[in-house]
């Protein structure tokens, strides 16, 4: 009998860092499940990858990821790894932005984070291995003018991610968060920066590649928080 393939979720597939970890997953042998709120990106990477498949799911819903979860577990079986990459807000300072957006992006970072580690958490205890990865921004860390609302929902993420980590590292499961300290390199950053060198930009392919490792690490030398940043960056 072959042997089951390990499976991962890529929660919040988009063109950059989403799709790199799915492609990196993949590329280990990984069965991947891609959750996106639209299929268009979905459709793209499942006729690209050959063991991939794509659920739309509102992040934010308790009734859709429990859906979404289920038919995972169905089809693919249960959850050796997640990746939580959703992430949006809209950058305003705390004069303009509205109470709805600081509670969008709250929603999106951490209430969407619990909900999914939630689905996941049960069938990693019980096998005593799992990993739970978050993609996290350096605005976990410092406020600026214009992140009233993406700040405190990526802080929001990093102290459930620690809070995680305290709890169920010595039950086995790996919870690791990557600070992206810089801009990602997709089409949209390249059309409003179109004369900014490459050494500016992180590559969406390096933070998959620092997922992948976290996922490997030895017990005995688990890492919590690692930066992604570019060479030239200044920090």
């Amino acid at each position: 009998m072959s042997e089951r393939k390990k499976v991962a979720v890529v929660a919040g597939v988009g063109p950059g860092n989403g799709a790199a970890l799915a492609r990196r997953f993949a590329q280990a042998g990984h069965a991947v499940a891609l959750l996106a709120r639209s299929r268009e990106t979905l459709d793209t990477l499942e006729s690209e990858l050959g063991d991939a498949r794509g659920y739309a799911c509102d992040l934010t819903s308790p009734a859709d990821v429990a859906r979404t979860f289920a038919e995972i577990r169905t089809q693919l079986g249960d959850v050796d790894v997640l990746l939580y990459n959703a992430g949006s807000g809209v950058f305003a300072g705390v004069e303009s932005i509205t109470p709805e957006q600081f509670e969008s992006a709250w929603r999106v970072n951490a209430y969407g984070a619990l909900l999914c580690a939630q689905q996941v958490i049960p069938a990693m205890k019980a096998a005593g291995s799992g990993s739970i990865v978050f993609i996290g921004a350096t605005a976990s860390r410092r406020g600026g003018p214009r992140s009233a609302a993406f700040a405190p929902a990526k802080a929001a993420q990093r102290s459930l991610a620690e809070s995680m980590a305290r709890s169920l590292w010595p039950s086995g499961i790996h919870v690791a968060l990557i600070v992206v300290d810089g801009v990602v390199d997709i089409p949209t950053t390249r059309k409003v920066m179109p004369d900014t060198p490459d050494s500016f930009f992180i590559k969406p392919s390096g933070v998959a590649e620092i997922a992948f490792q976290l996922t490997c690490q030895e017990r005995s030398a688990w890492s919590f928080e690692v930066e992604a940043r570019p060479f030239r960056e200044s920090w």
